[in-house]
């Protein structure tokens, strides 16, 4: 069964995006075509240009200090981060790579500050589109490219499924990391109680108490955008129907929460597997 695979933005829970392709996989299913905002079109990409497997190994092993090390601070405005240590990283992963050029068709959803319209990335340099797509306002610094500010595709359409209603594949699948269900319940050791204090302590000792003052301002802006984000998934939706959604609980960890790559892909796994019986059933979303 070839299928069409949306992701959606939502920070760190976007990790359960990789739970989900790799049962998707498992089961037999064909991703021909992938589209994403945020993180959602990050995951995408890096499964379009084949570093899925690296990055996962990569951010499986992130602790809080090795989050903290990632934070490159911008002092110039217009984001908090500037975000080159990230992408150096993913350079080395899947190289210079052009959208057109790769083997699953692939969509990063941008938004436009500067006509306020959403911008569609199905050509040109993969980095750059996803670059554009995560740019989370006030969070990191916006991307200008032809005469567009470009930041987070989830601003305007945090689940783009628009962009693949055209693909002549067999059935949309769509992933929501902000979802109304519960989370499940998952076994964590000693080691990751406790680490949103050890992070916390590597943000104070890296940048000092000017962080910690802009990071309070973050933890507001965060948790208004991510009630409206909750807000867009449901209006996007109601226009734009996948042909099956899965539903990750958007309690599963907090947007910044990179360090728990362990447990939000296990539970993208669980959400994927309790929504297979009904994918390969025939039964509609």
């Amino acid at each position: 069964m070839r299928i069409s695979l949306v992701l959606g933005s939502g920070g760190a829970r976007g990790y359960a995006h990789i739970g989900v392709i790799e049962e998707l996989e498992n089961a037999g299913l064909e991703i021909v075509s992938v589209c994403g905002s945020s993180m959602g079109a990050l995951v995408g990409g890096l499964y379009a240009a084949g570093a899925l497997e690296d990055y996962k190994k990569w951010v499986l092993d992130l602790d809080p200090l090795d989050v903290a090390s990632l934070l490159d601070i911008s002092f110039e405005g217009g984001g908090l981060i500037k975000g080159e240590k990230v992408f150096r990283r993913l350079e080395e992963m899947m190289g210079r790579r052009r959208i057109e050029e790769l083997e699953v068709r692939y969509t990063a959803v941008a938004t436009d500050i500067a006509h306020s319209k959403e911008v569609w990335f199905q050509e040109g340099d993969l980095l750059t589109a996803i670059r554009a797509s995560i740019a989370i306002p006030s969070v990191f610094t916006p991307v200008e490219y032809k005469g567009m500010v470009l930041v987070d595709g989830g601003v305007l359409n945090p689940l783009p499924v628009a962009p693949v209603m055209s693909d002549h594949t067999d059935i949309i699948i769509a992933v929501n990391v902000y979802g109304d269900v519960p989370k499940p319940q998952i076994e964590e050791g000693k080691e990751e109680r406790g680490r949103m204090e050890r992070i916390k302590e590597a943000l104070r000792s890296k940048v000092g108490e000017y962080l910690q003052r802009e990071y309070s301002m973050l933890e507001i802006a965060k948790r208004s955008f991510d009630v409206m984000q909750n807000t867009l998934v449901r209006y996007r939706l109601a226009g734009y129907p996948p042909d099956h959604l899965i539903e990750i609980s958007k309690d599963v960890c907090d947007t910044f929460d990179f360090h728990k790559a362990p447990e939000v892909i296990e539970v993208g796994r669980i959400a994927a597997k309790e929504a297979l019986g009904r994918i390969l059933g025939g039964e509609s979303a």
